[in-house]
């Protein structure tokens, strides 16, 4: 986002990302805490999907970048890391994540190191 940029925020309830062949691409912010990635991993899968299947087939749908900002107290709590890491090596610039952790103790692997910020 941009100074004055419209952003719209939605926490909690059933929500969902299901952009529709035509619909104007949007960029997504996805923040999450915890196990409160489980949903949120739900929605980059279908995205990964999308982008897989427009650069294979030419769909029609229209996607903007997705950043997500994941919380945890450690490396180990973070659910799903690998394959987020597989997700932003698959689909460069266009998924994103920034890991932020609160007690580290333990050395953070090389792999991790570029995307965790925090303790």
């Amino acid at each position: 986002c941009t100074l004055d940029s419209e952003v719209a925020l939605r926490v909690g309830g059933d929500f969902f990302f299901d952009p529709q062949p035509g619909d104007s691409p949007v960029n997504l912010v996805l923040i999450a805490g915890g196990v409160g990635i489980n949903p949120l991993f739900s929605i980059l899968l279908h995205i990964a999907d999308l982008h897989g299947y427009q650069e294979g087939k030419g769909n029609r749908h229209k996607l903007g970048t997705v950043k997500l900002y994941y919380s945890a107290k450690n490396t180990s709590e973070l659910l799903f890391k690998k394959n987020i890491l597989g997700l932003m090596k698959a689909f460069p610039g266009k998924i994103t994540c920034c890991f932020h952790v609160t007690q580290q103790r333990s050395q953070i692997c090389k792999e991790l190191q570029p995307h965790i910020t925090g303790k």
